[in-house]
């Protein structure tokens, strides 16, 4: 490993382009999401001291450069209200870049460049910047300086350690909160509101209940009010979001936890490539039949990010298999045009009632992907400050609620949501993003997870079931109600279902640079992504073949050294947690 520089001297490095990290939520996998946690952690006010929120020394303004692996199409280079109200009490703002295509790829390239953004977001590739010297060891700054960093994870900072090997902490955690209780369903199965009215809201458990009801529909609506065809499943399979849109859903509707590209038995903790398990098989012949149906979208594998996301404004997409904060651009479209029986219900199909849906499989607190600071940061005491005020209760406050007055009212000791806000967040999402910023900071420090209360006895986000139900439209209402539901989590497995994940998730584990699971694990990617969809896409009496082909090169490429070597990683984990 190569050796960390301590304290940076380079100037500023040059300036990048706009996108900043979006809340995802949950989601936690940074590929998506899709396996929510529960932290045995505090849970944030009953014991805890109110947090003191940070006056840095110095208010003179500062530029920090900013680079992640994801991206947030409504940033608005911190001129929306959230923005300016965050320089105005630190003085800092950002310029901020993201990874464009392959996000590994260009965090490689920045990696080995010599040349550092001041904040990084990098999740798992972060291993490429610690073994390039290129962040520093956090364990000091947060010490010294982030007294309400340390307070949020107190309990927890061994999760925050790299390795076992290299115990210092690189990354402030950030895509799970502290405490996290998910209480949004934005995965599964969606289907059009309309679409279940029809039919009378028929039971939409398994997929071939789900396939029942897009065919049922399309029976009697091929096209929509303009003559358009209707569609009758689309998905998404643009670069990452083939994980979240085509292959995460395999194990999620097969018995299986989010562990990224890995099956891990919950009793004998045995990794396997996911796609191994024969039961996978079934799910992609699955998608194969509705092709062969003509019911999946001839398009679903050569459409772009943004084209996908203009399909689901039209309203003619039935139904997906994604999750929410993937699509929902598309859907706050439908939004905005009134069009709320073509929003989306979260279904927690599977692929047959034998298996329960996991989408609430409990983590605990994941530690894993966050910010790391640079080495040629030219200020870590004020960054670390400027980090230490986003995760104070004061911060926190800010970025998931707004201004007071303008984003929310205190009545009688609650936050309330006025009526217009709420209605422009509904049904006009996106502008109301891009001017407010709620929702462009919440994963930028260390934060409280949904369900936490804060001194004042408020929750500290908005994701909570008052607030989820009050943001439904009177179509969602309508809809759950019929089902029998006051929100989406309750046609799902629960938490206490499922026995507790002691590792966290495999995805989020750390691959050190030198590791022979590097170039591995982009062989068995790059076959994945080819025999996957050829597969879906073939003849369904050619889909055993390919199949066993598919098989076949796998082993070939080494798939067993691959899970012997995520064998190990998972292991070193369990030893580093004291698990």
């Amino acid at each position: 490993m190569a050796t960390k520089r301590k304290w940076p001297s380079l100037i500023l490095s040059a300036t990048l382009f706009a996108g900043l990290l979006a809340a995802c939520s949950g989601g936690n996998d940074g590929k998506g999401a899709s396996s929510p946690s529960a932290s045995p952690s505090a849970s944030g006010s009953s014991s805890s001291p109110e947090s003191a929120s940070p006056s840095p020394e110095k208010l003179e303004p500062l530029t920090l450069t900013y680079y992640s692996e994801d991206v947030n199409p409504n940033w608005a280079n911190m001129q929306d209200d959230l923005g300016k109200a965050i320089t105005e009490k630190t003085g800092i703002s950002i310029k901020a870049e993201f990874a464009v295509g392959d996000a590994e790829q260009k965090s490689a390239l920045i990696a080995a460049s010599g040349d550092y953004p001041d904040l990084i977001m990098a999740k798992t590739s972060i291993s490429k910047f610690v073994d390039a010297g290129a962040v520093l060891d956090l364990t000091d700054l947060i010490e010294q300086h982030a007294p309400n960093i340390k307070k949020l994870f107190e309990g927890q900072m061994n999760r925050l350690k790299y390795s076992k090997t290299d115990q210092a902490i690189y990354v402030i955690p950030s895509y799970d909160g502290i405490g996290q209780q998910y209480f949004e369903a934005g995965g599964g199965m969606q289907l059009q509101h309309r679409v279940v009215k029809e039919l009378g809201y028929p039971k939409i458990r398994t997929v071939q209940d789900f396939e029942n009801a897009i065919k049922a529909y399309l029976a009697k609506h091929p096209k929509d009010e303009n003559g358009n065809p209707n569609v009758g499943l689309s998905l998404i399979a643009e670069d990452w979001r083939m994980y979240i849109g085509v292959t995460n859903p395999a194990f999620l509707s097969t018995g299986g936890s989010d562990d990224g590209e890995y099956y891990v038995d919950i009793d004998t903790h045995e990794v396997t490539y996911h796609f191994r398990r024969p039961i996978e098989k079934e799910y992609f012949r699955w998608l194969n039949h509705m092709n062969a149906e003509g019911l999946l979208d001839k398009e679903s594998f050569v459409q772009k990010y943004d084209q996908y996301k203009a399909k689901i404004a039209t309203g003619r997409v039935l139904g997906l298999i994604d999750q929410k904060w993937d699509f929902d651009d598309g859907q706050k479209a439908l939004k905005a045009e009134g069009k709320m029986d073509q929003a989306y219900g979260h279904y927690p199909v599977t692929l047959s009632e034998e298996y329960k849906h996991t989408a609430f499989w409990p983590t605990g607190f994941t530690g894993g992907s966050g910010i790391a600071i640079s080495v040629d940061n030219p200020d870590p005491v004020r960054t670390i400050k400027f980090l230490d005020y986003l995760a104070s209760d004061e911060g926190q406050v800010l970025v998931n609620w707004g201004i007071e007055g303008k984003h929310y009212n205190m009545e009688n000791g609650k936050r309330i949501i006025p009526a217009d806000i709420a209605e422009r967040r509904l049904n006009d999402g996106i502008n109301f993003q891009k001017e407010s910023g709620l929702g462009n900071y919440n994963l930028l420090s260390a934060h409280y997870g949904d369900g936490v209360k804060d001194p004042s006895g408020n929750y500290y986000t908005q994701r909570f079931p008052e607030q989820l139900i009050s943001d439904y439209s009177d179509v969602e209402k309508e809809v759950l109600s019929a089902y029998g539901a006051t929100i989406w989590k309750d046609l799902f497995p629960k938490e206490d279902e499922f026995k507790l994940k002691p590792w966290g998730a495999l995805w989020n584990i750390p691959i050190p640079s030198e590791s022979d699971l590097v170039v591995l694990e982009e062989k068995l990617k790059n076959i994945t992504w080819k025999r996957i969809p050829e597969a879906i896409l073939a003849k369904p009496e050619q889909f055993d073949a390919l199949w066993d082909k598919y098989m076949q090169e796998i082993e070939a490429a080494g798939v067993e050294k691959a899970e012997q070597l995520r064998q190990e990683l998972l292991n070193e984990r369990l030893a580093l947690w004291g698990s």
